[in-house]
């Protein structure tokens, strides 16, 4: 186990993560995603690939645990791994998985099986091409490696069951990427951008797919997460430290 490692928390203290003090450390993209997910039938499955620190499992836990669900957490730094099931031990989530796991290599955990998930939720490395992090562990986070978006990508769809849904956040460029990825075998796609201010360029989108659907794509409006004084929007402050899904905050 890591001995430098910081008690930290999310969702405005509701769940506590444990995370390295020098390594990969999730940030708000993890709960946005999350977010996204606004519905989860009682018995589905979930599946988190490139679970990190475990961040987004921990808000979709904490946000559905009173519905008969079951998540897994696909990690490979062992690291991260050992956190992130700390972290779902010390909140009490008992239906919460975390697995070393190298999804480029045959899956050796028969728990772990294609079509098997009715949702696939994954915060990819960005880039191939970024500079990598001098520290081993953000690197390995953050830059794909013998690995690209696409396969990423063909990895999440073999895991979802038909007409399961695929959720991801990415940067902005990597959308032709991710349409190519789903073209042909995800439909329904919706498009959500993220803004830091008003006036600015997105630099992230976040994604979401249905398996075999033939649906049409739809860009959503922008979601901003930053007032022009720096403190997060009433919309972002709902999401970021109240826990609440973007289709709540809609429908409101």
């Amino acid at each position: 186990m890591v001995t430098e490692y910081t008690q930290d928390y999310l969702l405005d203290k509701q769940i506590k993560i444990f995370q390295p003090v020098d390594g990969y450390r999730a940030s708000s993209d993890a709960v946005l995603l999350s977010a996204m997910v606004s519905h989860l039938k009682s018995g589905s499955r979930l599946l988190d690939v490139g679970a990190g620190t475990g961040a987004i499992s921990l808000c979709l836990a904490q946000r559905f645990m009173r519905q008969d669900i079951q998540i897994d957490g696909l990690e490979l730094q062992p690291i991260l791994t050992e956190l992130a099931t700390l972290s779902a031990r010390a909140n009490g989530f008992d239906f919460v998985h975390f697995h070393q796991t190298d999804i480029r290599q045959k899956m050796s955990n028969s728990a772990i099986t294609p079509c098997s998930y009715d949702a696939v939720i994954t915060n990819p490395p960005y880039s191939e091409h970024d500079m990598p992090s001098p520290n081993a562990g953000k690197a390995a986070a953050h830059n794909h490696s013998n690995f690209d978006l696409l396969q990423w990508l063909n990895f999440c769809l073999k895991m979802t069951k038909p007409f399961g849904k695929i959720y991801l956040i990415n940067r902005v460029e990597a959308l032709p990427q991710i349409c190519a990825a789903f073209n042909g075998k995800a439909g329904g796609l919706m498009i959500l951008p993220i803004y830091s201010k008003a006036g600015q360029e997105a630099k992230r989108i976040i994604v979401a797919a249905q398996k075999d659907s033939k649906a049409p794509c739809r860009i959503l409006a922008p979601f901003i997460t930053h007032n022009l004084s720096g403190k997060y929007t009433s919309e972002a402050e709902k999401i970021l430290r109240g826990g609440n899904s973007f289709a709540d905050i809609l429908s409101a």
